[in-house]
C-alpha cells in the first residue's frame, strides 16, 4: 500500500511540474521614463495579472546609413540607460514579475529599422563594432538581473540579412556573459527569413499581421485571417523545433486596426473599443492553447497607470480600456 501512495504522490509532483514548466509568459512591453520607477508603478501591473514585463534600453543613430550607435548616455530618459534598466528590473522582480531585456535602436525621424543598410565595407564595421558594444551592455545587464530572457535585436531585418556570419558570432559572445534564454525580435513579415534561429532559444516576433480590412471585425473575423499566417509560424517552428514567442503584440482601439495593426500615425477621428477586444480575444483563442507557443508580450504599458490609455484614447495601450478585462482573464488562467 505504501509503494502505490509513493507512486502517487510522485505522479502528482511530476503532474504540476509539467504545468509549471508549460506556464505562459503573460507579459507587457513596460515604456521607459525619465525618472525611476516606484511601487504604485508595478502595482497595475501585478493587477493584469502580467507574470513578465518587457524593458526596452534604447540606442540611437540619424539615419538609415549612420554606422554609429549612441546609447547609455546622460540625454537619454533613464530608463532607457544601463542603470533605469536595473532599477526597473528589481522593483519588478520583487513584485514576482520576471524579465525580458529587449534593447531596441531609435533612428531619428522615426525611420523603420528594418531598413538599416551601410553603403561600404567600412561602415558595416562601424555598425558591427558599434552594436557590439550597445547589445553587450545590456547582455550584461540582464545578467545582473537574471533575467530569463534576453533579446538580441528588434526589427533589423537587413542587418540580419547582409551580415549573417557576424550575428553568430556575436550569439556566442553574448552567451559567454549571459546565461539565460536568447531571442530576436523579427518583424511578422522578416521572421521567416531570418538565418540564425537555430542559435537561439526562441522564435522571436513582432505579431502585427494582416488580419482583415474590416472596418470593425468580429472575433471570427480576426480568426479566419490567422490562418494563413499561422500555417507560416508554425512551419517555421517546425523547422527549427523552437518555440515561438509573440515579442510585441497587439492592437490600437481604432476603426480598422486588424488591416495594418504596425500602422501608429496618431488618427484622432475614431476610437473603436471592440475591435480592440476582437482583435486580442481572437490572438489569445488562435495561440494560447498551442504547446509550441511560449506567449507574449503586449505592446504598451506605461507607467503612470492614471495617465495612461482610457476610454477616448485609440492607441495601443490596452490600460484604462475595456480590453484590459480581457487580458486580465487571459493571463490569470
Amino acid at each position: 500500500m505504501k509503494k502505490y501512495k509513493l507512486l502517487f504522490i510522485l505522479l502528482i509532483q511530476f503532474s504540476f511540474g509539467c504545468q509549471s514548466q508549460q506556464q505562459k509568459i503573460n507579459g507587457i512591453s513596460f515604456v521607459a521614463s525619465g525618472e525611476k520607477i516606484i511601487q504604485k508603478n508595478v502595482t497595475p501591473v501585478a493587477n493584469v495579472s502580467a507574470n513578465y514585463a518587457a524593458l526596452m534600453p534604447f540606442g540611437f543613430i540619424k539615419n538609415l546609413a549612420a554606422p554609429t550607435i549612441n546609447h547609455n548616455t546622460n540625454r537619454q530618459w533613464f530608463g532607457e540607460t544601463e542603470k533605469g534598466i536595473i532599477q526597473y528590473g528589481k522593483l519588478l522582480q520583487k513584485n514576482k514579475i520576471q524579465l525580458m531585456i529587449k534593447p531596441q535602436i531609435w533612428v531619428w525621424h522615426g525611420e523603420f529599422t528594418g531598413n538599416i543598410l551601410m553603403k561600404s565595407e567600412e561602415d558595416w564595421k562601424v555598425l558591427e563594432d558599434s552594436y557590439r558594444s550597445f547589445i553587450l551592455t545590456y547582455a550584461k545587464a540582464a545578467e545582473v538581473l537574471k533575467a530569463p530572457i534576453f533579446c538580441i535585436g528588434t526589427e533589423l531585418e537587413k542587418f540580419a540579412l547582409n551580415r549573417p556570419r557576424y550575428w553568430r558570432h556575436l550569439i556566442k559572445e553574448i552567451r559567454k556573459l549571459y546565461k539565460g534564454k536568447l531571442t530576436y525580435a523579427a518583424n511578422w513579415d522578416e521572421f521567416k527569413r531570418i538565418p540564425f534561429w537555430d542559435d537561439l532559444d526562441f522564435i522571436g516576433i513582432d505579431a502585427y499581421f494582416p488580419l482583415t480590412d474590416k472596418k470593425s471585425p468580429t472575433i471570427e473575423e480576426f480568426e479566419s485571417g490567422w490562418n494563413s499566417h499561422k500555417k507560416t509560424i508554425s512551419a517555421v517552428q517546425k523547422k527549427y523545433n523552437k518555440p515561438v514567442i509573440f515579442t510585441e503584440y497587439g492592437y490600437r482601439s481604432v476603426n480598422f486596426t486588424g488591416a495594418k495593426p504596425w500602422e501608429s500615425n496618431r488618427v484622432k477621428d475614431n476610437v473603436n473599443l471592440e475591435a480592440q477586444i476582437n482583435g486580442y480575444q481572437a490572438l489569445f483563442n488562435q495561440f494560447w492553447k498551442e504547446k509550441w507557443f511560449a506567449g507574449g508580450f503586449i505592446w504598451k504599458w506605461f507607467h503612470d497607470y492614471k495617465k495612461g490609455g482610457g476610454l477616448k484614447n485609440n492607441r495601443f495601450t490596452p490600460q484604462n480600456k475595456p480590453v484590459e478585462k480581457t487580458i486580465k482573464q487571459q493571463y490569470e488562467n
